[in-house]
């Protein structure tokens, strides 16, 4: 515990306050005219530079019957804008030396870049013409390209893909058909096809507008000059219509809901599925410890028992899928061969039995709260990319309107005792479930 916190001093963002030592990582934020949310963030531990850009929007802002634009979005926004030619892109990004990604989940899509401190104009030159100038590029040949594309990653990515249509299957089940969760981020082929070009337009209108979107920006900066870039390329985006809060309906079970695909497999696999409390709420950090104990080395409760004592599976994973608008706790396990499924759920469900009978030891719980710590801290290191500092700050402010969110998220961790753990396996882990299980073609025997 003594060297995890002494690692903080060792960062450029981080200080002691007093004597106590606190995580922190100062920024500055403001909203331009538009309604464009902007955090900066100075470290110049390095001469590079991360922009990092939300728009708060998901595949659950979608209706059904129309899924998949979010993800679709995600494609098109690198197909070139007004200014900026197809290919074109990455092709300047790369000669600047910087690099670049995106990614969609049901909650938001976010896209960024890493970029030498002097290539940080031209980051922002990309970034705000494809937020302000996207649809004087596209035309219906370009969406029917990407649309093909996104089809053609589904085939891959799920229905051609062992076990493919696992997590498909069970958020169907888990939430009811106008939840914004029922749907699969990538959408359906069938709700791809039907989508008009003026569906698509109408999309990016109402959901990639700067007054919907969150703009940061960390590394080696000058703080006054950034904010008049940032004015320069993003001050005359209009701003989009206003965008209402979610009302989903309730999303709960009231049994077990048992079912069984045939897949191109070698091995069955079981799928428990329940509800779980919403990211960064109350019970979200207990539920991330307690996937830990369960399944996290080989020491853990079920890898111990299922794959090392009795042999009767390949691997055991729980772990704990956060989202905004309600988390889902999730227990996967393969079995060896010629293991039947009901084999592996009868140890899982005694392992369940015991933690909700006796907390976990300290030495449990400790042992989860070090590796959660350490793997925060290694992340935290880089300022761009998936979950560094920049992505973090619009990862904070999204969710709980506090971009320097660092500390307060580490110690929901660093609060818990046995008994958390305990009393969320006790409130989480109920008879009303999703149970999957996938089994080779024809061999239905070995489902649960």
């Amino acid at each position: 515990m003594r060297k995890i916190w002494i690692l903080l001093v060792t960062f450029s963002s981080l200080w002691a306050q007093g004597e106590n030592l606190r995580l922190s990582v100062p920024y500055q934020q403001y909203k331009l005219d538009n309604g464009l949310n902007v955090i900066l963030h100075q470290d110049s531990s390095t001469p590079t530079v991360s922009v990092n850009v939300w728009y708060h929007v998901g595949s659950g802002r979608e209706k059904p019957g129309r899924t998949g634009f979010a993800h679709l979005f995600e494609h098109i926004m690198f197909e070139g804008s007004q200014h900026v030619p197809e290919g074109m892109f990455d092709r300047w990004l790369e000669a600047a030396g910087g690099d670049n990604n995106g990614s969609t989940t049901s909650d938001r899509t976010n896209y960024w870049e890493n970029i030498p401190k002097n290539a940080l104009e031209l980051a922002l030159f990309l970034e705000s013409d494809r937020m302000g100038y996207l649809l004087e590029a596209m035309n219906p040949d370009v969406v029917e390209g990407q649309r093909n594309v996104v089809k053609n990653e589904r085939r891959q990515s799920y229905e051609n893909r062992p076990y493919g249509m696992a997590f498909i299957t069970l958020f169907e089940n888990l939430y009811p058909a106008n939840h914004p969760y029922h749907w699969p981020t990538i959408g359906s082929m069938q709700d791809l096809d039907a989508a008009s070009y003026e569906d698509v337009v109408n999309f990016f209108q109402s959901y990639y507008g700067p007054n919907n979107a969150s703009l940061a920006i960390a590394g080696d900066i000058d703080i006054d000059t950034t904010r008049l870039l940032v004015e320069k390329w993003f001050g005359a985006i209009s701003a989009g219509p206003p965008v209402p809060p979610q009302a989903p309906p309730a999303a709960f079970l009231i049994e077990s809901k048992e079912i069984v695909l045939e897949d191109k497999v070698q091995l069955p696999r079981i799928y428990l599925a329940w509800h779980s409390p919403s990211y960064y709420h109350p019970g979200d950090a207990e539920c991330d410890v307690l996937s830990s104990v369960l399944s996290d080395g080989k020491n853990s409760r079920l890898y111990k028992r299922l794959v090392y004592d009795l042999q009767i599976a390949q691997d055991v994973y729980a772990y704990q899928y956060s989202r905004d608008l309600g988390s889902s706790f999730i227990i996967q396990s393969t079995a060896r061969p010629g293991i039947k499924l009901d084999s592996l759920l009868s140890v899982i469900d005694l392992e369940l039995a015991k933690i909700q009978s006796h907390p976990p030891t300290n030495r449990e719980v400790q042992r989860s709260v070090n590796q959660i710590q350490a793997n925060f801290l290694r992340r935290i290191e880089n300022i761009g990319g998936f979950g560094g500092k920049a992505d973090q700050l619009n990862n904070y402010y999204f969710f709980t309107g506090n971009p320097d969110y660092f500390q307060e998220d580490l110690s929901r961790y660093t609060a818990l005792d046995p008994v958390d753990i305990q009393a969320i396996a006790r409130q989480v882990l109920t008879p009303n479930r999703v149970v999957l299980s996938i089994v080779p073609e024809e061999k239905r025997e070995l489902a649960k």
